[in-house]
């Protein structure tokens, strides 16, 4: 399992400034960062593996890098995907496809095989600010954190629109 070693020497080799943080009290998930950091939910991420149903009936997973303040609507997903079931992943599909304990998955270092997106709803002010995010380490007790800018450079994945447009709901809502 990847942890925050792993994180530090992969940013270190990249000449990332960093900071991996211990936090006062364990965390059960990514929601509990912006309470033990002390931050607000949009200035933490975290990433949502879910298991997709592709039209010729094979299962996929893919990760989601989102605000902690906006998890990412299911339904938003599968249309983008264009795919009619998408759920979250179980604790060992999520263990097994990032190699990061479930609930706890950091953007960073996720398998290239790994289908990755970014929401294009994180805050744009992360593009052109110094403030400091912060991350899953894939441990309870710590966090990641660095310059908005350098996260938003190192992300891997394809941005993706997951505003509700496209989705049941939204479609309902029109007609």
């Amino acid at each position: 399992m990847k942890d925050a070693l792993a994180i530090h020497r992969w940013l270190l080799a990249h000449q990332v400034h960093h900071e991996i943080v211990r936090l006062p009290r364990p965390m059960t998930c990514a929601a509990d960062l912006p309470e033990a950091v002390s931050a607000a939910p949009s200035r933490c991420l975290m990433v949502t593996v879910l298991e997709v149903a592709t039209r010729v009936g094979r299962e996929v997973v893919i990760a989601v890098t989102t605000p902690v303040s906006a998890p990412p609507p299911v339904g938003a997903v599968g249309g983008v995907l264009g795919v009619r079931r998408v759920r979250p992943a179980p604790a060992h599909v999520v263990n097994a496809a990032t190699d990061y304990a479930s609930g706890l998955v950091c953007p960073l270092l996720l398998p290239d095989p790994l289908p990755k997106f970014v929401d294009d709803r994180l805050p744009a002010d992360f593009l052109t600010d110094d403030g400091p995010i912060f991350t899953a380490t894939g441990e309870r007790h710590t966090a990641l954190t660095m310059r908005a800018l350098d996260l938003m450079a190192l992300l891997p994945g394809k941005m993706v629109d997951l505003r509700a447009k496209g989705t049941r709901e939204a479609v309902a809502r029109r007609h």
